[in-house]
């Protein structure tokens, strides 16, 4: 299988894979994880905003990220899905991996990490960086990678 990692701002992404990407983070955060809450909450549209994805070499969306405050000394990544018939084979980690690219010009890398995830995103440089937290019923803890 060939993985092609592409991104784009919300405006330059045609509909039909636009609506893969915020199908699949439906399905992940809300379905899957039954957790009700507002996935579109304006910050997909904002001109600092990336949305990264992983597509098959037939333009099936299989992982997302989405990559806040470009430009800015403290920017964020964040929605770190992955389809679960796409799971095991690295791509939320191939997705990071861009990210941290695309972030390369700030101080600081913020992330909200699922608690049960520290250690993976360790992996990454991303230490914990305060109190642990509830969000919608799971519990989450602060994370950070200082450059």
């Amino acid at each position: 299988m060939t993985v092609i990692v592409k991104e784009a701002a919300l405006a330059d992404i045609d509909s039909p894979t636009l609506y893969a990407i915020l199908k699949l983070r439906v399905d992940v955060f809300i379905v899957e994880q039954q957790s009700a809450y507002p996935d579109l909450d304006g910050l997909d549209a904002a001109s600092d905003t990336l949305l990264v994805w992983a597509e098959d070499e037939h333009g099936h969306v299989m992982a997302t990220i989405r990559v806040l405050g470009l430009g800015a000394p403290v920017q964020r990544i964040g929605r770190v899905a992955t389809a679960a018939d796409a799971r095991g084979q690295g791509l939320a980690a191939v997705l990071m991996r861009r990210g941290l690219e695309l972030t390369a010009d700030a101080e600081t890398v913020l992330l909200g990490a699922q608690s049960h995830l520290e250690d993976w995103y360790g992996r990454f440089g991303f230490a914990l960086d305060g109190e642990p937290y509830d969000e919608d019923g799971i519990p989450h803890i602060p994370m950070s990678l200082k450059r």
